[in-house]
Parts: C-alpha cells; sequence; structure tokens
C-alpha cells in the first residue's frame, strides 16, 4: 500500500510538472455559450437577474467581457493568441452598432406581428429575435477572421431556436423572422432591409462542392421582399428584387424581378358522389 501511495506521488508530481509546460485553457463550447448569455444579459435587462445602480459599474462589466472574450480567443490554440487582445477590443467598440440594430429588428417584429403586444415581449419571447440577437454577435466576429468561435455562435442559437444562420451571412436592418423553425441561412448569402421570413425558408446553394468554397453561393434579397413559409431560394446568382413577395413552398434557382408575386400553384380536385370501394385504394 506504501508503495502504491508512492507511485502515485510520484506520478501526480511528474504530471505537474509536464502540465505546466502548457497554459490553461478553456472549455471552448461551454465557456463561448457563458459569454454569449453574459454579453445578452447586458444588453437586455430582459434576461438578467443583475442590477445595475451606475454607468461605472456597466463599464466594469464590459472590460470583464473583454478580457474573457480574449481568454476565450487564447484558447482557441490557433495562432489567435497573437491578435486575441486587438480582437477583442474591435468586437466590444461594434457592440453599441450591434446593439442598435438588435432594437430595430425587435421592433420590425413588433410592428409586423399582429400578435405581438411589446418590444418587451418580442424580446423576451420570441425565438426569431434570439436568433438574429446571436447572428449578429457572431457575425462581428466572423468579419474579424475569427475561426470557429462564430460557428459555436450561431450554432446554439440554433439548437435553442431551430434556426441555423450562418455567421457569414450579410443582414440589413429591421429583420424580421416569424416563428423562424426550420430556417435556413447560408454563408454567402445577402439580406436587405426591411424583409421578413417565415418558417421553413432556405436560401441554399444549388451545389455543395468544395471548390465552390470561396465563391458567393447563396441568394440576394434586397429590400422590403417578404418570404412565406417553406420556400426554397438557391444559388449565389439568384436575386429577389425589392419589394417581391414569394409565396410558401415555392421552389426558386432564377431571379425575380422587383415587386413580383410568386407563388405555388397547387390543384386540389373534389370527386362529387365517391363511393367506398376498397379497390380504389390499391396501388
Amino acid at each position: 500500500m506504501i508503495n502504491d501511495d508512492q507511485n502515485l506521488s510520484s506520478f501526480a508530481d511528474k504530471l505537474l510538472e509536464k502540465r505546466k509546460e502548457y497554459k490553461p485553457r478553456n472549455p471552448i463550447k461551454s465557456a463561448s455559450h457563458s459569454f454569449l448569455n453574459e454579453l445578452l444579459e447586458l444588453l437586455f435587462p430582459h434576461y438578467s437577474v443583475k442590477n445595475y445602480y451606475n454607468s461605472e459599474e456597466i463599464v466594469s462589466k464590459v472590460y470583464l467581457l473583454r478580457r474573457n472574450l480574449q481568454e476565450i480567443l487564447i484558447s482557441l490554440n490557433n495562432g489567435m493568441e497573437f491578435k486575441a487582445k486587438d480582437c477583442s477590443k474591435t468586437f466590444i467598440e461594434n457592440i453599441p452598432n450591434v446593439h442598435s440594430l438588435l432594437l430595430r429588428d425587435a421592433e420590425a417584429i413588433c410592428k409586423g406581428d399582429p400578435a405581438a403586444k411589446s418590444v418587451d415581449e418580442v424580446i423576451l419571447a420570441y425565438p426569431g429575435f434570439s436568433a438574429i440577437a446571436i447572428y449578429r454577435l457572431a457575425h462581428e466576429l466572423y468579419k474579424l477572421n475569427i475561426p470557429l468561435l462564430p460557428r459555436i455562435f450561431t450554432e446554439y442559437a440554433h439548437q435553442n431556436s431551430g434556426i441555423d444562420i450562418h455567421p457569414g451571412a450579410t443582414i440589413g436592418e429591421s429583420f424580421f423572422i416569424d416563428h423562424g423553425t426550420g430556417i435556413v441561412i447560408g454563408e454567402t448569402a445577402h439580406i436587405g432591409n426591411n424583409v421578413k421570413i417565415y418558417q421553413g425558408v432556405t436560401l441554399g446553394a444549388l451545389s455543395v462542392d468544395k471548390d465552390l468554397a470561396e465563391t458567393k453561393r447563396h441568394p440576394t434579397i434586397e429590400d422590403d421582399v417578404i418570404i412565406y413559409s417553406n420556400a426554397v431560394i438557391l444559388g449565389g446568382k439568384t436575386t429577389i428584387g425589392k419589394g417581391a413577395v414569394i409565396g410558401g413552398n415555392v421552389w426558386l434557382t432564377r431571379s425575380v424581378p422587383a415587386n413580383s408575386v410568386v407563388f405555388h400553384r397547387s390543384e386540389i380536385n373534389f370527386k362529387e358522389n365517391f363511393e367506398s370501394d376498397v379497390s380504389n385504394f390499391i396501388i
């Protein structure tokens, strides 16, 4: 027993020395989720249990978040340690603009949905707003060429809302996602201002060929467009013109002029004097 204890103690000493050669790393996923939630709680008191009594407390929290982000970037262990400080600083400096965009998104949702009673309700209860908020924060990281972390952010939103927005997508002001479940927006999609998208919409690519990774693969949606549920719009050369309305279940692989109305024509035939006969159901 003594020998066992001595062996274990000796092993522990060697392991400790070995571990000293490496900087401690944050568990990336959980640290990223915690950072994201803390940032959202700061931006929107709706999510927070903490009260701030003066601006100095808020400034202190912002500095803490900047430090936490820097530590996460260093923990990515892929060269970010050399620019983590500058990237963290730039990201935090852009937060006021992101916050302003998000308030306009919330207002657009409230104005556009008869069921919404207030902006507070939108911020607290609408999965579409939550997904947009996380996307906008992830997009700021994406623009700084930060690897992996933007996708961790948006996959967190995807997991919680069923809405999959790639952080590389470009989305304008007053974006309205209604219901939202099943929406997919690809990396090179461009969406203008005052666009409204319903559940199940896909803005995707015509091809998943890896050689096309650096090209524009996803559609452009211009200002004031409405896209109803389960529409599929594909291709980097596909543009939906300003003010167009895309109906439910439409499949599009080519451009649509401004102010167009595009819809899927389905046909239902009713048979009169239908007689029940088992043979009618045999295929």
